[in-house]
């Protein structure tokens, strides 16, 4: 009988060499290159094209795709009008996932995903990957003013990608700082090996599934409080605990109670995760450029990290990615339940880098099960039974 391993922990369930984790000293790779060069020096753009294709581009590539994002930013009409139909209330995970799935009634170009042999037509793939990751950001944004009951405004081809997304976000101008920490931030949240939703993305497309679909399967899996709702779920427990000097009960009776408390604790790191290192970082910097006013809430953190290191330290677990992403967010002026689809935009270049990556070598998905089930048996008419 097979072994029965629940969530597949420890199974690899594929190869790829597109990022790396090196869990005991807390290093997270992109295509060989530590987060933290990336984070310092590269950009959004650089960052996805390094994803998609494997090395850092040269001055002229990375203009080329950079111009291709400007261009394909634009949604139609039809997608506004969709989303226009959806209630106010819902949340943006939900609404991100329909938009996507919603893209393949009105940019058709699955003609490559007809067979075994299908999609070694690099320009397909690569022209697909373009479109959907444009639009990602678009539609977030457009999200919080539609549902606000306001029509968006238009994107900007003038602006880079974070830039832009802050732009149709806000109404305005973004403030240079906020779009370098945003820029980064999308960095951060772009690759993270096979998680939950990297997975699902490997499993759709491994059925030949349109690329919308992928993405959709995705989004749907990354929604999920266990995986990237965390991050909201993070915003959420600091409020409750309203003041640094309750953080160490709090956690005290969470831990009791075997609770989780979000934003600790990851399955591949046994020290801080690297992003959250960076991401707080990011945080000082804003309070610092802010005149050195610190968040409330950051005081919290601080307070909840510390209590819970000391705690569950020895059992290799730290602060995550989840743990400033909202702190950050929260300081930037972003409403807390589109952290997670914020995530997802940027979670969007890697998942189509798995895309790409399955359909090179594409087998579809057909894991076993432990039955547990009744032993064969005879079928018993109604009036016998």
């Amino acid at each position: 009988m097979s072994e029965y391993l629940p969530g597949l922990a420890g199974v690899p369930a594929t190869k790829s060499n597109i990022s790396d984790i090196d869990g005991e000293n807390g290093v997270l790779y992109y295509r060989g290159y530590p987060i933290e060069q990336l984070a310092e020096h590269s950009s959004f753009e650089e960052t996805t094209l390094l994803l998609l294709d494997g090395e850092l581009p040269t001055a002229d590539e990375l203009e080329e795709f950079d111009q291709q994002l400007r261009k394909d930013r634009w949604v139609k009409y039809h997608i506004e009008e969709l989303m226009k139909a959806l209630p106010s209330t819902g949340h943006p995970m939900d609404m991100l996932q329909t938009a996507a799935a919603s893209l393949a009634m009105f940019y058709p170009g699955n003609e490559c995903l007809t067979g075994k042999d299908v999609c070694d037509d690099l320009n397909y793939v690569h022209n697909m990957t373009v479109k959907i990751i444009a639009r990602m950001g678009t539609i977030v944004a457009m999200w919080e003013h539609l549902r606000n009951g306001y029509e968006p405004p238009a994107p900007r081809a003038d602006l880079n990608y974070a830039e832009n997304f802050l732009y149709m976000l806000n109404r305005e101008e973004p403030d240079p700082l906020l779009a370098r920490i945003m820029d980064v931030c999308l960095i951060l949240h772009a690759e993270h090996t096979i998680n939950a939703s990297t997975f699902s993305t490997l499993v759709t497309g491994s059925t030949l599934a349109s690329p919308y679909s992928v993405i959709a399967a995705a989004i749907g899996t990354l929604s999920g409080p266990l995986h990237g709702g965390a991050n909201q779920r993070v915003l959420e427990m600091l409020n409750e605990i309203g003041s640094p000097d309750k953080a160490e009960a709090y956690v005290e009776q969470k831990l009791a109670n075997k609770q989780v408390i979000w934003g600790m604790g990851h399955r591949e790191y046994k020290t801080k995760d690297p992003r959250a290192t960076i991401l707080q970082g990011l945080v000082n910097e804003l309070m610092a450029a802010r005149g050195d006013a610190v968040n409330p809430l950051m005081d919290i953190a601080l307070a909840v990290e510390k209590a819970a290191e000391s705690r569950l330290a020895h059992k290799g677990v730290y602060a995550n990615v989840d743990f400033y992403s909202g702190i950050l967010y929260n300081e930037m002026g972003i409403p807390a339940d589109q952290f997670t689809a914020i995530f997802a935009m940027a979670r969007t270049a890697g998942w189509l880098a798995h895309w790409r990556e399955q359909l090179g070598d594409n087998r579809i998905f057909r894991p076993t099960q432990v039955y547990t089930g009744e032993p064969p048996r005879d079928y018993v008419p109604i009036d016998r039974r």
